[in-house]
């Protein structure tokens, strides 16, 4: 699966936000990248304010721009509002499931788990990260020992993690729920979903 494997820290310091998670790096340079970074004053247009939340929210959830345009698409077409389910969607996805749950310390790991097979939905494996959890569907970790070493070293690293209000997580067991559709509240999104409606919408 296509997915992108550039420069991190670059493309958190263009948005001047950790789209990767925690960075020291972007602690001690809180600039864009290039010589001009730190002197950079240009003028954001309406436009490219709506391509810059588009790219946070693509590059925060590991989506290329096709797959992310897709997404966009099936949120179109559903009742209610566009942004709020463009956000369900994402969050609902099963990568982004087993990061929410704590099995996988990074979203890039998450979906490596699932391609790598490690992931059951409802006792059955799921190698696809963009599969869509339902309400009242388990997702565990296969019962090897392999599967199990892995996710036990990163249920350690997350212990510090609080596990997403619509999640239940059964550490034993290493299996949690997706117990509802979460709000856009509690989605608390890297960016501003409506821009990027917008964006898309011209």
């Amino acid at each position: 699966m296509a997915r992108y494997t550039g420069p991190r820290v670059r493309i958190s310091r263009r948005f001047n936000q950790a789209i990767f998670g925690p960075s020291k790096y972007l602690e001690r340079r809180p600039y864009g990248p290039g010589v001009h970074g730190p002197k950079s004053r240009r003028k954001v247009t309406d436009y490219g304010l709506g391509l810059l939340e588009k790219q946070k929210l693509r590059y925060y959830y590991g989506l290329l721009e096709r797959q992310f345009r897709g997404v966009y698409e099936r949120a179109r077409h559903k009742r209610g509002v566009t942004g709020e389910t463009m956000l369900q969607i994402l969050e609902t996805r099963l990568d982004s499931v087993v990061y929410g749950l704590g099995f996988a310390i990074t979203r890039p790991a998450a979906r490596q788990l699932v391609t790598h097979g490690h992931v059951l939905v409802n006792g059955r494996k799921v190698n696809i990260p963009s599969f869509a959890v339902k309400v009242n569907d388990a997702v565990q970790i296969k019962d090897t020992t392999r599967s199990r070493q892995i996710v036990l070293k990163n249920l350690e690293g997350t212990a510090s993690r609080a596990v997403s209000e619509w999640l239940t997580l059964d550490r034993e067991a290493l299996k949690g729920k997706l117990m509802r559709v979460p709000s856009r509240e509690e989605i608390q999104p890297i960016a501003n979903e409506q821009a990027v409606v917008e964006f898309y919408s011209r």
